[in-house]
């Protein structure tokens, strides 16, 4: 619900914004996949390619898909040609319902996964990091299931730097997706999700983030101009043999 005039009512933090992303995403599970191929025109699949394969693990790593929801980056790792075993975990059971790749799933909060120390040698998210209540505390937890050398590929929505693509952005994404997702799926979530970008940090506040939670060799580069943009990083330690 909106305030009076022009001001939208302040983004939920904490314990409300978990209750609030989990009942979104399991309003939105049966048609997400379908809402985001229209409004990124299929150049999500792609992104999400190069999420996968910037891992760049041995066949057979296993790794984890964090807020995995329906499986596609699950499904991109699987049908590369090293094959990685995927686990995947999600807050919404809408979401793992919806979810039809086959692989071990487990509802779980990002801060409290149930995964012992040292347990994946790779993880991928996927649009995620700005749904996070505790992005900090998430960072950590994803720190302590990975080994040591263990790599991270995380995918997030980005604003591009052109004057020219930021106007269009944001004329598609604060506007023209609100409408979409009205229309194919939940009309507030699809205006939650845009105005959620505005949880995610500067890109040094996120690098620093990542260094403080145990990661070296931060990347974050932008992709389609930045349309999007892939974080990659690697857990400070000695691989464990």
């Amino acid at each position: 619900m909106r305030r009076r005039g022009s001001d939208p009512a302040p983004l939920p933090q904490g314990a409300e914004k978990t209750d609030r992303v989990r009942s979104m995403f399991d309003a939105i599970a049966p048609r997400y996949d379908l809402v985001n191929r229209v409004m990124t025109f299929g150049l999500d699949q792609r992104w999400r390619r190069r999420t996968v394969d910037a891992l760049a693990l041995p066949a057979g790593s296993l790794v984890l898909d964090l807020a995995c929801g329906t499986g596609d980056l699950s499904r991109m790792a699987g049908g590369r040609p090293w094959e990685y075993r995927m686990i995947g975990a999600d807050l919404s059971a809408g979401m793992l319902a919806a979810n039809d790749t086959g692989i071990p799933v487990v509802e779980a909060d990002c801060t409290q996964l149930p995964f012992p120390d040292r347990t994946f040698d790779g993880l991928v998210c996927g649009y995620a990091l700005r749904n996070f209540a505790d992005l900090t505390a998430a960072f950590v937890e994803t720190a302590r299931v990975l080994r040591p050398g263990g790599r991270v590929g995380l995918l997030e929505v980005d604003a591009p730097t052109s004057p020219v693509m930021r106007t269009g952005y944001r004329v598609w994404f604060n506007k023209a997706v609100p409408v979409i997702g009205g229309v194919l799926s939940d009309r507030d979530a699809y205006h939650y999700l845009p105005r959620s970008v505005a949880y995610l940090p500067p890109t040094p506040e996120l690098r620093r983030m990542l260094n403080d939670a145990g990661f070296s060799g931060v990347g974050i580069r932008p992709l389609a101009g930045g349309l999007s943009q892939l974080i990659t990083a690697t857990r400070i330690g000695v691989p464990t043999p």
